[in-house]
């Protein structure tokens, strides 16, 4: 049976490579999720059309009722997760039309409360996985890096993205909740938070000068397929090794 995969806001730049790589390169099944069911179909279709097994379903990380109907059709269609990749966020400080009300709200909808909600509800599903050891990949940034906020050497320092950063530093903590989570009661899993780097995807306005999609899912790719006796948990890293806290 093929490890099965869900990642959220797959239809399109690093959560697309991560998919395709998974799907491609590693034998997975996965699930192609995106808040408009028509802009993630295509992709599992593609992928379909070439042999590898992809299934599209409608995820909107701001919606309860569309987070619930997700993990339903997880449980009903597959009885389990191996690996959940919440790869979906946004970065909307440059937005200076926004209330700072509406900009903390729809970044932490977005970044923290949806995926910690999904994660919460997967977690029956993920202790069912059909490899026998679930694994939880959160998207990160270095900006999230508590050590780096304090460094003024860093050539990021006096950028003002700070409701961003605060989010990134919220998914670190649910990364380590969640790794705890998964270990209660003996079981087993292994949680991870990973920084793709600077790339060049709609989060960055397609800034050419960032990596390519294929580049930023690597990280990713690596640590969803390790399931081997010596992989890592509760580890924040990205495509050069661990970042600090």
């Amino acid at each position: 049976m093929s490890p099965i995969a869900l990642i959220t806001g797959s239809n399109q730049g690093i959560g697309r490579a991560t998919a395709e790589a998974l799907a491609i390169n590693h034998g997975f099944h996965v699930i192609i999720t995106s808040r408009n069911l028509a802009a993630g179909e295509p992709v599992a279709s593609s992928l379909r059309e070439k042999g590898h097994k992809a299934t599209a379903i409608q995820l909107d990380l701001t919606s309860e009722e569309s987070i619930k109907a997700a993990v339903a059709f997880v449980e009903k269609e597959f009885g389990g997760l191996d690996v959940l990749i919440n790869n979906a966020g946004i970065l909307i400080d440059v937005h200076k039309d926004l209330s700072p009300w509406e900009l903390y709200n729809r970044t932490f909808t977005t970044n923290v409360v949806g995926p910690g909600v999904l994660t919460e509800l997967l977690v029956p599903s993920l202790r069912k996985a059909p490899s026998g050891l679930p694994r939880i990949i959160f998207l990160t940034s270095s900006m999230g890096s508590l050590a780096y906020a304090t460094d003024k050497s860093l050539p990021w320092y006096g950028i003002d993205y700070k409701v961003y950063d605060a989010s990134k530093a919220a998914v670190n903590m649910l990364m380590l909740n969640f790794a705890r989570v998964l270990e209660e009661d003996g079981g087993v899993g292994r949680v991870n938070a990973v920084c793709p780097g600077y790339v060049n995807s709609n989060l960055t306005r397609f800034d050419a000068r960032g990596m390519s999609v294929e580049m930023g899912a690597r990280r990713v790719v690596e640590v969803a397929v390790d399931d081997g006796p010596e992989g890592v948990s509760r580890t924040f890293s990205n495509a050069n090794g661990e970042l600090p806290w």
